[in-house]
């Protein structure tokens, strides 16, 4: 039961990365769309973190395969398959002459892998408490019933 613990805060905090990067891409992208920053810039920047968020989307998928959570593999399922079928194509990096075709679309698609990494990130901390709730971790903590019977034994006399 303490390794689901571990799991779930391990979980929390790919899941946290995940969701930073990815709102640190829509951030620029929407820099660019205002003009406060130049294509080379912008695309400079997402280039160099997109390819840790596909390392780490594809860990997190197979973790969850792994350990047996269906419904949260299958969320996280077409943004894997969808990031693999980018960076096979070699079209997982954006292109400094066409930025500006694409924003619009790629803004897009990073909010709604941010509207999935938030539902899997309250699944992901709804699933952590209750694991948390039932394990076996704060055991020594928790006072047995032997030490709540003084007050029944105070009631006696």
């Amino acid at each position: 039961m303490v390794w689901g613990v571990i799991s779930w805060i391990i979980f929390f905090f790919i899941n946290m990365a995940l969701m930073t990067s990815n709102l640190y891409q829509i951030v620029c992208l929407s820099d660019l769309e205002s003009d406060y920053m130049n294509p080379y810039e912008s695309s400079s920047r997402i280039n160099a973190v997109v390819v840790p968020e596909i390392v780490l989307q594809g860990v997190c998928s197979f973790l969850l395969l792994v350990m047996g959570h269906w419904f949260m593999f299958l969320l996280t399922l077409p943004i894997t398959i969808y990031n693999s079928m980018l960076y096979v194509n070699r079209r997982h990096l954006i292109d400094v002459t066409e930025i500006f075709r694409y924003v619009d679309a790629e803004k897009r698609f990073r909010i709604a892998k941010l509207v999935v990494y938030l539902f899997l990130f309250i699944l992901v901390v709804i699933r952590s408490v209750v694991a948390g709730k039932f394990s076996n971790i704060l055991e020594p903590f928790h006072p047995t019933n032997e030490d709540l019977d003084i007050l029944s034994h105070v009631l006696e006399f």
